[in-house]
């Protein structure tokens, strides 16, 4: 499982028009399941980024987590993180988990920040969507398990 997460001020998705998940100050997490992913992974990726220290403390240092902020998390399915480029120009999503699988794992990792006391808005599992975001820092991590 890989999740590309970025510190916000705000973000929000789209669909068909519609806005469907907005967050504040928070994360918005990319987020990609690969083949053979399990709800174990999905448990620790959660964990992962509902602690994971990005955020500014009072010395300016990343020390702070969402917990400890009281900040959001977006959640927007994205199976191109699994794209594949070594080869020609097209990219190959082979380690990509198809959609069957794919979707509850996701679920599992919004649930999961939930169960944590977190906010957590999400996009449309499969649908066309538009992310705007206002990345603060800005902060980027790729975050992958296994």
């Amino acid at each position: 499982m890989r999740a590309l997460v970025q510190r916000v001020s705000s973000s929000s998705v789209v669909v068909d028009g519609e806005e469907v998940g907005a967050i504040g100050d928070g994360l918005l997490v990319l987020l990609g399941v690969r083949t053979g992913d399990d709800a174990n992974i999905a448990s620790q990726m959660a964990d992962k980024i509902a602690n994971l220290r990005i955020f500014t403390d009072v010395d300016g240092k990343m020390n702070r987590s969402l917990l400890d902020t009281g900040g959001e998390a977006l959640v927007v399915s994205q199976f191109t993180l699994y794209a594949d480029t070594r080869r020609g120009r097209r990219p190959s999503f082979v380690e990509a988990a198809p959609p069957d699988e794919a979707e509850p794992l996701v679920r599992a990792v919004v649930d999961a920040l939930a169960s944590r006391g977190i906010g957590v808005a999400s996009g449309v599992f499969g649908a066309h969507m538009e992310v705007g975001l206002v990345n603060d820092g800005p902060v980027t991590i790729l975050l992958e398990l296994p």
